[in-house]
């Protein structure tokens, strides 16, 4: 059986002081500071690389539809189908019960 031999650590409480606080706030303002002049440099150039990365995406996914959309009336020349059933038939609400008006009594 090996035996382990620990060293004492001792921990030396720190007391809160007026100046510690006022480094503290001091920290968190030139942060706040900082962070909020680097947004204002490099923000506008990570949303304007999104915008343009949805458009690509967006073009891409258009001509990949489209694309399928012309092999397809390619393969049918002859016929040429429109469904008009929806456009004819309005779209009918779902009944789920008869309204029952209460009245109250005295």
């Amino acid at each position: 059986m090996d035996l382990l031999i620990l060293e004492k650590n001792y921990t030396i409480m720190q007391e809160a002081s007026f100046s510690g606080l006022i480094k503290a706030i001091c920290y968190i303002v030139a942060f706040y500071y900082i962070f909020k002049f680097l947004a204002r440099i490099f923000l506008p150039v990570l949303v304007k690389k999104a915008v343009e990365k949805a458009g690509e995406n967006f073009q891409r996914q258009q001509q990949y539809s489209q694309d399928n959309s012309w092999q397809k009336t390619q393969r049918n020349n002859d016929e040429i189908i429109i469904n008009t059933a929806n456009a004819k038939n309005p779209r009918e609400t779902k009944k789920v019960g008869d309204y029952v008006d209460y009245e109250e009594i005295d």
